[in-house]
Formats: structure tokens, sequence, C-alpha cells
């Protein structure tokens, strides 16, 4: 599927939803494609903790798969709220980290969706005194932030 189809089975899922969508904007760099939508509705679309955006992720996910698109990182974004959310999580991150230097000590965060997870982990990546591992099952899967001396990359 091209980004335009993927554009328009968005809008079409939407409008079935009875949702009013004002505009779809698509970005793709690197192998990855955003659609970032502009429509009312938003706290019904996004839900709470971004748990109906993400199962609408999923879903347009598995379309573009069934379309031949499954290399491509494809993300729905619901009135800037991945954006805004994903801003939160590094400024929460660095903050977490920062505690985590000044106590030499393990920071445990609050459960957290995959995608979450995945935000932290990237964050601490370059990090040299400060590891990520995520623990827990299901919906209590949280990331601990390690202190740890500095290590070479």
């Amino acid at each position: 599927m091209t980004s335009n189809d993927l554009k328009q089975t968005i809008h079409g899922m939407l409008l079935r939803m009875n949702v009013a969508v004002e505009r779809i904007e698509v970005a793709e760099a690197d192998g990855s494609c955003r659609f970032a939508v502009t429509a009312g509705d938003s706290p019904l679309l996004i839900g709470p903790r971004g748990a109906h955006l993400y199962a609408l992720n999923h879903i347009i996910r598995k379309i573009a798969a069934k379309g031949g698109n499954e290399e491509r990182d494809i993300t729905v974004d619901i009135n800037g709220y991945q954006e805004a959310a994903a801003i939160h999580l590094k400024n929460m991150a660095k903050i977490m980290g920062e505690r985590a230097r000044s106590f030499k000590s393990n920071i445990t965060l609050d459960p957290m969706s995959s995608y979450e997870r995945m935000i932290i982990h990237s964050f601490f990546q370059d990090a040299q005194d400060l590891v990520t591992q995520s623990v827990g099952e299901g919906e209590n899967r949280r990331v601990v932030i390690k202190y740890v001396e500095k290590r070479s990359l």
C-alpha cells in the first residue's frame, strides 16, 4: 500500500466512526511514515492514557502489513498527542535519570506501554552511567533506570 492508500484508509475509518477529520498530513523519512491527523473528538480517539490511539495504530499497521508494508514503521498521531507524550516522557526520563545519578541508585518508573518503554530505553541508550531494564509482566511492565559506574561505549 502507498502512503496515500493508507491515508485514505485512515480517513475512511475515522469517517465511519463519525469523527470529523479536518486534515491528515503525511511525513515520510528513513523507512517510516507518520500520519498526523487533525480531528474533533480527540478524547474519544485517544482514550485513557492513549489506549484507543495505540489500538488504532495497531490496526493500521496490520492493514499496511497485509498490503505489503511490513518493513515500514507506521505511526498515526491524533492532534499531536503522541508527539506531546513523547516529549513529556523524555523530560520525565531526564529528571529520573538525574535522580538515579544523584543518589547512585535504581529508580523504578510507573507501568508503561511498550511504546513508552521504548522511548525511555532509547533516551538512555548512549548514557555511560545509566542502563535501563524492563521488568514485570503485562500491564505492570515498567522500566528500571539503573545507576552503574561509567561504562565505555
